[in-house]
């Protein structure tokens, strides 16, 4: 099944999140500890938490092999001072070329490439930040319901002054 990538304005979303350093291939054996740290601090602050999504935000090096930033995080609807390792931070909002991956997460760099092979094929380049958006936010789910959203912001990232709410990101 081919996979459809569009480009779309993407909001800001601010994340309670803890940052590790990861090579692109061992982000499945870093993201669970530092989302448990961030749902223990969630747990202990209430009101904080929004209904919103687990969301991985990457800052990308010039090399795809070398170490990259990432923050682990889950939505949040305010302000907030950090505890530990758990810091606020909000997502790049702007121009993104968007796909979406249904189905096993250990698959998920399939759609990664196929991202890009669209910006190769289309002269479009990144502005060194994507991110992973969890819609299902379970990993208990039937292989065939879970639900992420992949984006990279390109290097036409436009700030927006207003927020916008895309409905299938909702």
């Amino acid at each position: 099944m081919a996979l459809s990538v569009s480009v779309q304005v993407i909001p800001t979303r601010k994340l309670a999140a803890v940052r590790r350093q990861v090579h692109p291939g061992e982000v499945g054996s870093a993201w669970r500890g530092a989302l448990d740290l961030v749902w223990t601090y969630l747990r202990s602050n209430p009101g904080l938490r929004s209904d919103g999504h687990n969301v991985f935000l990457y800052r990308h090096p010039e090399s795809r092999d070398a170490l990259m930033d990432a923050d682990f995080g889950v939505e949040v609807k305010r302000l907030f001072e950090s505890s530990g390792e758990v810091h606020e931070i909000d997502t790049p909002a702007g121009e993104a070329a968007v796909a979406t991956h249904i189905g096993a997460y250990d698959r998920l760099s399939e759609t990664h490439d196929a991202i890009h092979v669209w910006a190769a094929a289309n002269n479009r380049k990144f502005a060194g930040y994507s991110m992973e958006v969890y819609a299902t936010g379970s990993t208990t789910l039937a292989v065939w319901r879970r639900r992420s959203y992949i984006c990279f912001n390109s290097l036409s990232l436009r700030q927006m002054t207003t927020p916008i709410s895309l409905e299938h990101f909702s």
